[in-house]
């Protein structure tokens, strides 16, 4: 694809606003169903994939968590992604922020798994938005990934983090909470 603005990217993969923020649009789902071990057993398409573009206009990805194990692949651009593990009870969880990208000697992925019931988010760096002031480069500020979900994604295996979900995961710890209520379902953020 020789263009990489985000008006050409939205108008030529057909992407869609994601509830989650950015872009979407499903790219393939296997007709092969298999019982998926993330979800009692019930039956799963194989796998699913999508594309997802966080553009500067939709530049964040709400608190969400999937059942499934979701594989992401990078086609150009930069993205953070902030991951949390719930701890064991009356334990803090785990909070590991991954920023996908070419630079391999600075620590960028290409390639990010997330493992089935991690609650997860996405966002354009901070430092890009700012540097992004014409329309030129506001159009060209983007992040393109694929997507694959393994069982295939279903919205039943899907869930939104919540305010209770957040504080019972921070408890005791308010000020990790309050840096993250703003990326909670709702909060306007993708609105």
């Amino acid at each position: 694809m020789p263009s990489t603005t985000t008006s050409e990217l939205i108008q030529a993969l057909g992407l869609q606003e994601h509830p989650e923020g950015g872009y979407y649009v499903v790219t393939d789902a296997r007709e092969e169903s298999i019982p998926s071990p993330f979800s009692e057993s019930k039956s799963r398409q194989l796998a699913t994939s999508i594309f997802y573009l966080l553009t500067q206009d939709r530049p964040y990805g709400v608190f969400h968590m999937n059942k499934s194990v979701t594989y992401h692949v990078l086609h150009h651009g930069r993205v953070e992604y902030t991951l949390i593990c719930p701890g064991a009870p009356g334990s803090a969880p785990s909070i590991e922020k991954v920023i996908m990208g070419v630079n391999a000697a600075a620590g960028e992925r290409r390639m990010l798994m997330v493992e089935t019931n991690v609650w997860k988010r996405s966002s354009l760096l901070e430092s890009e938005i700012s540097l992004a002031v014409t329309a030129e480069e506001k159009d060209s500020l983007n992040c393109l990934i694929t997507e694959v979900v393994v069982p295939g994604f279903d919205w039943e295996d899907h869930r939104y983090m919540t305010q209770k979900d957040l504080l019972d995961l921070f408890s005791g710890q308010e000020k990790e909470a309050v840096d993250f209520a703003p990326f909670l379902y709702g909060s306007g953020i993708v609105d």
